[in-house]
C-alpha cells in the first residue's frame, strides 16, 4: 500500500509512512518544493543593498538569493551550469558579480552567464566549441516575488500571485503584523531530529499548547478558554490560529510580579520576563500561522517570529527563527521583545519542547510504516473556520494541501 493512498476526502488518518518514505521524500521534492508552491526565500531586509546576497535551501536544492544593480531581488540554483559546481560557497555576503571558483565561470547579479576563462583558448588553441552560446547557460532561475518584506520564490512558472496563493485570511494577518517598518533582531538556527512535515503538524496543532507547554498555562499566556479561533485556506494549505487574552477570559493586563500558577505555587524570578503591552488594536496576544509548505509566523505576547523548516533527508530537518522588531519600537518595548524571545527558539521556555516532541514521534513511529496517526479532534471534516481551537481542523487541512500537491 503506497503512503499515498489516504482515505478519498479524508485526512483524519495519516500513514506514518510519510515521515520516513524514502521514495515518497523524492516525490516531494519534485512535487512540493519544485512544484506549484512558494517557497520562502528571505527578509528584504537581509539583502539592503545591490550585490548583497544569501544562500540557503528550497527543499534540498541550494539556492541564492541576491538584490541586483536595479534594486530587485533574484533567486537561482547555487550551481554552476558548467559542472555543477556551488557558486556562492558563504552564508551571505556582497558581490559584484557571482564566479565559480572552480573554473571561473561568472554570472551577473541576475544570474546570466557573462564570460568564461580561456573561453577563446590560448594561444589560438582550445577554448570553447564553436556552437557554444553563453545565453543558454543561465543559472536556473527562480519566480521571485514580495509581501510585507517577505521574500519568496517558485519553480513553477505558472504560479498565481502571492496575494491569491495565500488568499485574503492569510494576507490580513501579514499586513497586521509585518505592514510596518521592521527590523531583524537576530536569528537562531538549529537541527530537528525528525521530519520536516512533523514540525509543521506541530505548528498546525492548536490544542497541544494547554498541555505539552506548561510555561504558557502556568503564567496564563494561553488557554483554550480565551477567545480565539482557527481559520484555514481553502484547500487546506494555510492557517492561522489566535487568541486574545483579556480580563473576562481570567488573561487579563497581570502585574507580572503577582503571576501565580494555578495549581501550583511557581513564580518567576525575573518576571519582567513577561511585560508586555497592548500593540494591537484587535487585542490578538497569540497568533500562529502557517504558510505552504513549511513557513510560518507567530506572534506571542510582543515577540515575532518567523520560522523556515527545511528538510535534510526523511528522518533529519533544520530550523531557522527571525526574530523582529519594529522600527517604531521604543526603547522599553525594544527590551520588552528582547526579553520574550527566551520563549522562542532552541532554547525557548515554550519552543524548546516542540523540537523535542518531532524527535520523539520520529523515534515512536519507527517500524510502525503501515499504521497510522488519527487527527479526529473536532471531526474529521476540513471546514475554513472554527471558534474552537480545541481540534486538529488545521493539521487536516495541511494534509489536504499536501495531498493534492503530490498527487498533481
Amino acid at each position: 500500500m503506497s503512503p499515498l493512498d489516504f482515505n478519498p476526502n479524508d485526512y483524519s488518518e495519516i500513514p506514518y509512512a510519510v515521515y520516513s518514505d524514502e521514495d515518497l521524500y523524492k516525490q516531494e521534492q519534485a512535487q512540493v518544493f519544485q512544484g506549484r508552491a512558494w517557497n520562502f526565500l528571505a527578509l528584504e531586509i537581509e539583502l539592503p543593498k545591490p550585490g548583497d546576497f544569501k544562500t540557503m535551501f528550497v527543499g534540498d536544492t541550494p539556492v541564492i538569493v541576491i538584490r541586483d544593480n536595479n534594486g530587485n531581488i533574484n533567486a537561482m540554483v547555487n550551481r554552476c551550469a558548467h559542472r555543477g559546481n556551488l557558486v556562492c560557497i558563504e552564508d551571505h555576503g556582497n558581490l559584484e558579480h557571482l564566479t565559480c571558483v572552480y573554473h571561473n565561470w561568472t554570472y551577473d547579479l541576475e544570474g546570466n552567464l557573462s564570460s568564461i576563462a580561456f573561453e577563446k583558448g590560448i594561444q589560438g588553441e582550445g577554448g570553447m566549441a564553436s556552437d557554444f552560446d553563453k545565453s543558454c547557460h543561465a543559472l536556473e532561475k527562480l519566480s521571485v516575488e514580495t509581501f510585507c518584506g517577505l521574500v519568496f520564490g517558485s519553480f513553477s512558472e505558472n504560479m498565481p500571485s502571492l496575494i491569491e496563493y495565500f488568499g485574503p485570511e492569510m494576507c490580513k494577518n501579514i499586513q497586521r503584523l509585518l505592514g510596518r517598518k521592521i527590523e531583524l533582531l537576530g536569528r537562531f538556527q538549529h537541527g530537528l531530529d525528525g521530519n520536516w512535515k512533523l514540525y509543521m503538524e506541530n505548528v498546525r496543532d492548536t490544542y497541544h499548547a494547554s498541555l505539552l507547554h506548561s510555561f504558557m498555562t502556568t503564567f496564563r499566556l494561553n488557554r483554550l478558554s480565551m477567545k480565539g479561533a482557527v481559520e484555514v485556506s481553502e484547500g487546506g494549505l494555510h492557517h492561522l490560529t489566535y487568541s486574545i487574552r483579556t480580563q473576562d477570559n481570567d488573561q487579563g493586563q497581570y502585574d507580572a510580579t503577582e503571576i501565580r500558577a494555578s495549581k501550583d505555587d511557581y513564580t518567576l524570578n525575573s518576571p519582567e520576563l513577561l511585560e508586555s503591552w497592548p500593540e494591537f488594536e484587535c487585542g490578538t496576544t497569540l497568533a500562529i500561522q502557517s504558510l505552504f509548505p513549511n513557513f510560518s509566523i507567530q506572534q506571542l505576547s510582543n515577540v515575532l517570529t518567523l520560522r523556515l523548516i527545511v528538510p535534510k533527508g526523511p528522518h533529519k530537518s533544520e530550523l531557522t527563527w527571525w526574530v523582529l522588531g519594529a522600527a517604531e519600537d521604543t526603547p522599553e518595548q525594544r527590551a520588552m521583545r528582547i526579553r520574550q524571545s527566551n520563549l522562542i527558539g532552541p532554547g525557548g521556555y515554550i519552543a524548546m519542547e516542540d523540537g523535542a516532541v518531532v524527535g520523539w514521534v520520529r523515534r515512536g513511529v519507527k517500524g510502525a510504516e503501515k499504521k497510522k496517526s488519527v487527527l479526529a479532534m473536532g471531526g474529521r471534516d476540513i471546514e475554513r473556520k472554527s471558534n474552537s481551537r480545541c481540534n486538529e481542523l488545521a493539521v487536516r487541512g495541511f494534509w489536504q494541501g499536501w495531498h493534492n500537491l503530490m498527487e498533481g
